[in-house]
């Protein structure tokens, strides 16, 4: 139907008052309320951006996992980020939902930021152009964006209550600029956030109106954070327009109490009852027989699980946007598209990682019954089918696996997810190691880890189970399966951190035998009320059914590793661990805040220890109470002693020393970077930098992974004969990774915020609130690259920095004599590949304004455009440089304007390499 305003008052009359107030509080948890008077469908929302996971947290329903937004911004490429955009819609209907809740567009303030891996990049600039691709690319296909969090959301700690103080002018400037070009992309909600901002909390903040709604013309809904919204009338007479998630809450009956007591105006709840109808319109929700969507396989409302319906073939066509055999999604690939060969995900995804992401079982499981060999080898998954009953039969998994789509459409959404692997990869350094020639290697050494188990996504309510994933150590055996070298992989010291969920290859059923845990729920008496088999011990959404009183879960260890182990317990509430009927530990442990992904999503673990030993089996037993307040999320835990550090680095330093190259992968874990919490530094830990040093010291030849969603220190830096960035790369990691290490793609990726060499370089590092509560942005505007420049500093890496695999010279920089103030302008940068190779070079421009009356950045970001050129050859890059870029926002007025005089342009490869400036002048706008 149409959207007109006439059509949609039509609709609305035919509501009462109460109606209309009820409409705008949640039906569900994911699900916005049905009204039939006016032919209104449920629309339903998906957490985001690296994937859409859907209303349930289960494990046996998968999704397309895409390379964290971070990575996505080192791409600096708005048409592919467009795309991925669109593969994100074709996954959201194929899973029935409406509403994606994402970009991010908070910025990466301080490098201790817990959830940077989930944000752009420190720049606003570069985020409001990432952030608007991304909106662009899922809105085309019928699916609606959520810009979050309005506005300032930048750092987890205290999050929920944490009130951010900031000025005026670098509120407009720089934290609600991203914002506002997501709405100028055409934005279809927008997401207040938990925190306040300048004495008030978001959902009844006057920025959710001025200027949100009356200057941008942000004409769609405003919707909370997951219980962001603490009161009715406040919130209600704010900009905000739908409360998540329901049914309960401040607002539906208080809201419309408050309405027909006067409280809350009536034309108030109109105006959000209208957007709420509007955006239904605009997703073929509203008036007609033909307005649903496909049912998703998860929870409704009444608790059950209907099974999972496929998505037809036309519906997945026209969102997806790449197919297996389109030249423009395998253009970086040297060769050709990945095939069986290249890349193929080999291993079968069961089960969770030491950092609570999906890990893959490796191919000698299959030997161990896990999946059949023959299946671990076409990469396709088998899963395994749970148990229902106490006599352990057999039934269809209940969810059902996602619906599988036919081989080209899959091949397609992998291609493009590997291409972006590549293209988001930064090569920080590069001492001539890099491309490794796979014709010129014997032996290959891979080391640590996160080598075994790449860790493909952040930790936090983002988070999605992917149906298969290629690690870094995936990825070069495929590479090298059909050449002369040979692969030797050595773990080195384990990595700090507590105890992993099980994963089904430590473990099994201990009803039916196979791999995995026995979920069982229990009532008051202990009786069982349904058992069903799991693949693994992380389990945050346990079916409810009615007398629902205890979740337990239930698994038969097999160590591998006799000695000490670790085992433990994440809930909140009474909990009880058991080891073949032996009490490890018992207790009440109340939650210590009320932060949904503490709660729901990471809870900390209680642990004991107990000697097990090989080739004895144990039956470990957890139980918790389910009580209001403290979630379900209930997760079993274990680690096996951790080995010798000494004799790990001494194995891995003689498989480097007798191989022709080594790549050793390090990184960080769920409890280093995660929503919930900010990190308290940027260390790798001791183990890890221990690793990648006896490493480099016996190999020159050393390539050093670094498998995190944001800055990390990197003392060994110098040491390494290369250094990658690979994020958090999502399911194809370890294939789009192969593809840079062997010269099959150019590492694509410039770094989307500065990265400091120590913690206490950094210009911001304060995240935490003082005793009141507040958190000053004391730095105003200057922040990331500003903070650098402003204060005299250098970083490790700036800004923008990323080597390809050629080299270039900036040989003309060519602006106009003069421009109007409010005027775009054109700058044209020529440059020449130097090197021997073709590559691609990512231009940047900078503007400056020495003399400015003003208080201003050394320089700041003002455009971008990427050339490509074969070797001796020259290419201009074109870069629009818009008027935004040289206003300032005048606190005096509560204005724009621009200041006119002389300017300074500058163009280079980062924020601190920019060999080229002109002036620019800048006159009066006609009528000034």
């Amino acid at each position: 139907m149409g959207t007109s305003d006439e059509e949609i008052d039509r609709l609305l009359g035919k509501l009462t008052p109460r109606a209309r107030a009820l409409l705008l509080t949640g039906a569900t948890t994911w699900r916005t309320k049905a009204e039939p008077a006016v032919s209104l469908r449920e629309l339903v929302m998906s957490d985001g951006p690296a994937g859409v996971r859907g209303e349930a947290w289960d494990e046996r329903i998968t999704s397309v996992l895409l390379p964290s937004a971070s990575a996505l911004a080192a791409t600096w490429d708005e048409a592919l980020v467009e795309r991925l955009g669109g593969l994100l819609a074709a996954e959201a209907r194929r899973k029935g939902v409406d509403v994606l809740l994402a970009p991010t567009l908070n910025l990466h303030r301080s490098p201790l930021g817990g959830r940077h891996f989930e944000c752009l990049s420190e720049d606003p600039e570069l985020t409001g152009r990432i952030g608007a691709a991304l909106i662009r690319g899922v809105q085309a296909h019928g699916v609606a964006a959520t810009a979050k969090h309005y506005v300032a959301n930048d750092s987890e700690t205290d999050r929920l209550t944490v009130d951010v103080r900031v000025g005026e002018r670098a509120l407009r400037e720089v934290y609600l600029a991203p914002f506002e070009a997501a709405v100028a992309a055409g934005v279809r909600l927008v997401m207040a956030g938990y925190n306040a901002v300048n004495g008030t909390t978001m959902t009844a903040s006057a920025l959710l109106t001025d200027p949100l709604k009356s200057e941008w013309g942000f004409d769609g809904v405003v919707v909370s954070d997951w219980g962001a919204v603490r009161g009715t009338v406040d919130t209600a007479r704010a900009g905000l327009d739908l409360a998540m998630p329901g049914p309960e809450g401040p607002w539906g009956e208080a809201l419309a109490r408050a309405v027909a007591d006067g409280d809350v105006p009536g034309a108030t709840v109109d105006d959000k009852a209208r957007r709420l109808l509007r955006l239904a319109a605009r997703l073929d929700a509203l008036g007609g027989p033909d307005s649903h969507r496909l049912p998703l396989t998860g929870e409704s409302r009444g608790g059950e699980r209907p099974a999972a319906v496929r998505a037809s073939s036309a519906a997945r066509d026209t969102c997806l946007p790449v197919s297996a055999d389109d030249p423009h999604g395998a253009e970086h690939l040297s060769d050709h598209a990945p095939s069986s060969s290249r890349g193929s995900s080999r291993p079968v995804p069961t089960g969770e990682s030491r950092g609570g992401q999906r890990s893959a079982v490796p191919a000698s499981s299959a030997a161990r019954g896990t999946v059949p060999a023959s299946s671990a080898a076409r990469g396709t998954p088998r899963r395994p089918v749970p148990t229902d009953n106490a006599r352990g039969r057999e039934r269809p998994s209940t969810p059902v696996p996602s619906p599988t789509r036919d081989d080209r459409t899959r091949a397609g959404a992998r291609t493009l997810a590997r291409r972006a692997v590549a293209a988001g990869a930064v090569l920080l350094a590069n001492r001539d190691v890099l491309p490794l020639d796979p014709e010129r290697l014997a032996t290959v050494a891979v080391i640590g880890a996160h080598a075994a188990r790449t860790r493909t996504q952040g930790g936090g309510s983002a988070g999605v189970f992917p149906g298969e994933e290629v690690s870094v150590l995936d990825g070069i055996r495929a590479e090298l399966r059909d050449r002369a070298a040979r692969v030797v992989h050595v773990p080195g010291p384990r990595p700090d951190g507590p105890a992993p969920p099980l994963a089904p290859d430590d473990c099994t059923d201990p009803r039916s035998g196979l791999p995995g845990v026995l979920l069982r729920m229990l009532d008051a008496e202990g009786r069982e009320l349904y058992a069903e088999r799991r693949l693994g011990g992380r389990l945050l959404e346990p079916r409810l059914v009615p007398g629902a009183h205890t979740v337990e879960i239930g698994a038969r260890l097999r160590p591998r590793t006799a000695g000490r182990w670790a085992l433990g317990v994440a809930g909140f509430g009474r909990m009880s661990l058991t080891l073949d009927g032996r009490t490890l530990l018992a207790g009440d442990f109340p939650p210590r805040t009320d932060d949904p992904a503490v709660v729901h999503v990471n809870p900390p673990a209680q642990c004991a220890t107990a000697d097990l030993a090989v080739g004895r089996d144990a039956l470990l037993v957890a139980r918790r109470e389910l009580a209001p307040g403290t979630g379900r999320a209930t997760v079993l835990v274990a680690a096996p002693p951790a080995p010798d550090v000494a004799a790990a680095l001494s194995e891995a330093a003689r498989a480097a020393a007798g191989a022709d190259a080594a790549i050793v992968v390090v990184g960080t874990t769920e409890h280093g970077e995660s929503e919930g919490h900010d990190r308290t530094d940027l260390a790798l830990g001791a183990t890890q930098d221990a690793l990648v040093r006896a490493v480099t010291a016996v190999n020159p030849r050393t390539v050093a992974v670094v498998n995190s969603g944001g800055p990390v220190e990197l003392p060994w830096r110098e040491r390494a004969g290369a250094v990658l960035l690979a994020w958090f790369p999502g399911q194809e990691g370890g294939a789009g990774l192969a593809d840079v290490i062997f010269g099959r793609a150019e590492p694509g990726g410039r770094l989307p915020t500065t990265w400091p060499a120590a913690l206490a370089d950094a210009p911001v590092t304060r995240t935490r609130p003082d005793r009141a509560g507040r958190l000053d942005y004391d730095e105003g505007l200057h922040v990331g690259h500003r903070g650098w420049l402003r204060h005299h500093r250098t970083p490790a890496y700036w800004f923008g920095h990323g080597l390809g695999y050629t080299t270039w010279s900036y040989d003309e920089l060519t602006v106009p004599t003069a421009a109007r103030a409010g005027d775009d302008l054109t700058v044209r940068v020529r440059v020449r590949n130097t090197g021997v190779r073709e590559g691609r070079e990512l231009v940047q421009v900078y503007l400056a304004r020495p003399a400015s009356a003003l208080d201003r950045p050394v320089r700041w970001l003002a455009g971008y455009a990427a050339v490509r050129a074969r070797p001796g050859e020259t290419a201009t890059a074109t870069v629009r440089v818009p008027a935004r870029a040289l206003r300032h926002w005048s606190v005096v007025e509560h204005a724009w304007r621009t200041e006119t005089g002389t300017w300074r342009v500058l163009a280079g490869r980062s924020a601190g390499d920019v060999p080229l400036a002109a002036n620019l002048e800048v006159v009066p706008a006609p009528g000034e």
